[in-house]
């Protein structure tokens, strides 16, 4: 039997992206086959591929030559959160931009297509949402124009219910609504404060509407800028690649299966400014792992 304990790059992951992530050349469905067989189990006990996983967990899988053939000490250029027919969700790193802004420049467009083509599994790839160059955390890209337009409209009719983290200066009041409208337009942001340091705090934050750097532009209106966002008042980070704004939770409706609830693990970069700041590691992944299985329950 083989064994691997969860580290923080895959806190909050679902077991079947880990298993992939470990096996990065195995066909597709391997991974789902494994844990279905139980041949990957979660602490001693079955588990489904959706199952969130949490820091120090215990993964054994089963050895076999098949298995052992797949497994690779690096981890992937690409990190597939979740991946089928359809879509694929990526954990966006901080300072990679959604397309090519100069001629030269990594985008994660390009970054995905390369890596599918290296996979032998080419295809050209459409963001159903996007972030900020700065912003890290869960992206939807589908796989065809079709698959686009699917999720598209759903994006568009009923909106994707993601939950966002951003450590902010000052301490904002438990929770709270802002109703500010931008460039003209209506929109509503909801927060949460879930954990205080030294003079900041981390919200968890639910875009309501869509609009552009909506929550940046929010939380900058009542005073509480998202630390390292130079653009709306923030400070810089000179350390950093990006400004302390990450998606963490989205739920969407598969067209075949039904609900999903992806979460995408927290940057190191992310961790190191909260235990900078005050906030303890431990406390942090303790508390955002009791928000996604809530939300997954």
């Amino acid at each position: 039997m083989l064994y691997y304990e969860i580290t923080y790059k895959d806190h909050c992951r679902r077991l079947e992206s880990f298993l992939r992530v470990l096996m990065p050349t195995s066909p597709p469905g391997y991974a789902r086959k494994q844990i279905k067989s139980c041949a990957a189990s979660l602490n001693g006990t079955a588990a489904t591929p959706d199952t969130l996983l949490a820091l120090h967990d215990k993964v054994t899988l089963k050895e076999s030559g098949a298995t052992t053939g797949h497994i690779s000490a690096v981890r992937p250029d690409l990190d597939i959160l979740y991946e089928d027919s359809l879509i694929l969700v990526a954990n966006k790193p901080h300072g990679l931009p959604m397309h090519r802004t100069a001629e030269f420049e990594d985008n994660l467009v390009d970054v995905s297509q390369t890596y599918m083509i290296q996979r032998a599994t080419p295809c050209k790839l459409y963001p159903v949402n996007r972030l900020d160059r700065g912003t890290s955390g869960a992206v939807i890209m589908a796989k065809s124009s079709s698959s686009a337009a699917i999720y598209g409209r759903q994006v568009k009719e009923t909106g994707l219910d993601k939950l966002y983290l951003a450590l902010v200066w000052g301490i904002p009041d438990s929770s709270g609504v802002i109703n500010e409208a931008l460039d003209g337009k209506e929109c509503e942001t909801r927060y949460k404060t879930v954990l205080a340091g030294e003079n900041c705090s981390l919200l968890a934050v639910t875009p309501i509407s869509g609009r552009m750097h909506q929550i940046r532009r929010h939380l900058a209106s009542v005073g509480h800028h998202i630390i390292g966002d130079k653009r709306y008042g923030g400070g810089d980070l000179p350390e950093s690649s990006g400004f302390a704004l990450h998606s963490f939770r989205t739920n969407l409706e598969r067209i075949e299966t039904g609900k999903l609830t992806v979460c995408a693990p927290i940057s190191e970069e992310m961790l190191d400014l909260c235990e900078r700041r005050g906030i303890g590691r431990e406390t942090l992944q303790e508390t955002v792992y009791q928000m996604a299985t809530e939300e997954a329950s």
